[in-house]
């Protein structure tokens, strides 16, 4: 299981501190949401906070672009940091060129979806990308209750993946917690974003080391 904490819940006022914590942990990338007020009902950071968090993270970064026009961003992505750089299907009209052009900087594609969008309309582009990142909230905020039919999603994400023969593996984002993780990972995720459920316990590493421990 390859788990992503994501920076949106940590502390703004000593980020320093939360980086380094997840530089000495056991997570596997760090999960940057980048919202614009627009797509989503929230403003949350530009790239001069991401270029900051790069200069200090050891981690490859995950990011989650949650805004319109995304294809004008992914430069600035690349430039700060981001090793997999994922954008919604709800708005993005010329996917694949988009697709096209994550992979053009060298970087791992993703292609996120809203609670309300079904898996199957990713069916011509899942082949193509390395990551389905399935929203188990409405995104713009964190904290939010886990939405439950999140895991008949993820059972027909793997379906499609496995008939089209995709190399493409399974994020989830929004809620997730160490209760419901495992039945997340047993319906096909391989991929965890966690926020409040990580940085909002009293020792936020070992919360990590034992959400790693649920796929061992």
């Amino acid at each position: 299981m390859i788990l992503s904490p994501s920076i949106l819940a940590g502390d703004f006022a000593n980020l320093q501190k939360d980086i380094a914590m997840i530089n000495n942990s056991a997570a596997d990338y760090l999960h940057i949401d980048i919202m614009d007020g627009v797509f989503v009902p929230n403003i949350s950071f530009g790239f001069s906070v991401t270029d900051a968090i790069a200069r200090h993270i050891q981690k490859p970064l995950d990011f989650h672009l949650m805004i319109v026009e995304p294809h004008k961003y992914l430069q600035q992505c690349k430039d700060t940091g981001a090793e997999l750089i994922s954008v919604h299907y709800e708005v993005c009209p010329n996917l694949h060129s988009t697709i096209q052009q994550i992979k053009a900087l060298g970087c791992k594609a993703g292609v996120a979806i809203n609670p309300h969008t079904p898996v199957h309309l990713l069916s011509d582009i899942i082949r193509d990308i390395d990551v389905v990142l399935i929203m188990s909230v409405n995104p713009g905020f964190g904290g939010q209750k886990f939405i439950e039919h999140t895991y008949r999603k993820v059972a027909e994400a793997k379906q499609l993946i496995d008939e089209n023969n995709s190399k493409a593996i399974i994020e989830i984002d929004g809620g997730v917690n160490l209760d419901n993780s495992p039945k997340l990972l047993a319906a096909g995720a391989e991929m965890l974003v966690a926020g409040s459920a990580v940085f909002n316990t009293d020792n936020p590493a070992e919360t990590i080391k034992t959400f790693k421990q649920l796929s061992a």
